[in-house]
C-alpha cells in the first residue's frame, strides 16, 4: 500500500512540472495576452479568438493540390490581383502565405528587375517552392522559412505584401502584422485578398471568409491606413492599407482594439 502511495505521489509531482515547463515555456494560451481568447473549437476553427473572429484551421501542404486547381482561374482572377498591384519593375514584394507559388510566380512575372520573397510556414511548401523555381526558372523569387508569428524578413525591406487567402488562417494575427510593419518600408502597402463574409452565395467555408469592415478593424488597430478596397474580383475583397510615410520607427503602434 505505501509503495502504491509513493508511485501515485511521484506521478502527481512528475505531472505537476510538466505542466509547469510547458507554461514556462510559453503555451498559446497565455493569459498575461489579451489579444487573444479561447473558447471550444468550432468546425474548421482552433479556438482562438481575435477581434471577435475565430481563427480558421491552417491548409496543411496536403492540400496544396487545391492551391493549383484549374477552377482557381475562373474563381479568383489571380492576374488581375497582380495587376490591381500597379507593381513598379524594380519593386520588392512579398508573398505571404505563399503556399505551392501560384501568386508568387505572378508576382515575379511583375517585377523583372526586382524580387518576391516567398514566405510560407511549412517546410513542404518550401519545397513545393524550390521546385517551382527550378522548374521555371523564377530567378527573381526567394522562399523564406517563416513562423506562425514571424514571416522573417528583413527590417524596411519590402514595398508590397500580399496576403491571397491566407490572412485569416494566421494563429497569431497581431504579431505577423507587427513584424510586417517592421518590414515594410513607409509608404509601403499590404494588400489581401479575402472570400466576402457578407455574401452567402459565396461558397467558402464561413471561417475562411472575412467582412471588409473586420479587415479593416483589425489592420488599423496595428497603424496601416486603408487605402481602397478592390470589388471587381468574382467572389474577394481585395484591400489596400499602407504603412504611414511619416512612420519613422520600424516597431509598429501599441495596437488598439
Amino acid at each position: 500500500m505505501n509503495c502504491r502511495l509513493q508511485m501515485s505521489f511521484r506521478w502527481v509531482v512528475l505531472c505537476c512540472c510538466c505542466l509547469s515547463l510547458w507554461a514556462c515555456q510559453g503555451s498559446p494560451f497565455n493569459q498575461n495576452d489579451t489579444s487573444y481568447r479561447y473558447q471550444q473549437p468550432s468546425q474548421d476553427g482552433i479556438g482562438k479568438v481575435y477581434m471577435g473572429r475565430e481563427i480558421a484551421q491552417v491548409m496543411g501542404y496536403e492540400g496544396a493540390y487545391w492551391l493549383e486547381r484549374p477552377s482557381r482561374e475562373l474563381q479568383e482572377h489571380p492576374q488581375l490581383v497582380v495587376d490591381l498591384l500597379d507593381l513598379e519593375p524594380d519593386a520588392i514584394a512579398a508573398d505571404i502565405g505563399a503556399g505551392s507559388g501560384y501568386m508568387t510566380q505572378r508576382l515575379a512575372q511583375a517585377v523583372p528587375n526586382g524580387k518576391v520573397f516567398a514566405v510560407d510556414v511549412q517546410p513542404e511548401m518550401i519545397d513545393l517552392l524550390n521546385q517551382r523555381i527550378v522548374e521555371e526558372d523564377l530567378t527573381a523569387i526567394e522562399p523564406v522559412l517563416g513562423t506562425t508569428a514571424d514571416p522573417k524578413l528583413p527590417p524596411n525591406s519590402i514595398d508590397l505584401a500580399l496576403m491571397v487567402d491566407a490572412y485569416h488562417e494566421f494563429e497569431y494575427p497581431r504579431e505577423m502584422m507587427e513584424h510586417l510593419w517592421t518590414a515594410l518600408r513607409p509608404g509601403g502597402q499590404v494588400v489581401l485578398a479575402e472570400y466576402r463574409a457578407e455574401n452567402p452565395l459565396v461558397m467558402i467555408k464561413r471561417l475562411h471568409k472575412m467582412s471588409e469592415a473586420q479587415v479593416k478593424r483589425e489592420l488599423t488597430a496595428i497603424g496601416f491606413e486603408w487605402l481602397k478596397t478592390e470589388e471587381s474580383l468574382p467572389q474577394q475583397h481585395l484591400l489596400f492599407f499602407s504603412k504611414p510615410m511619416a512612420a519613422e520607427s520600424t516597431t509598429a503602434p501599441a495596437p488598439t482594439t
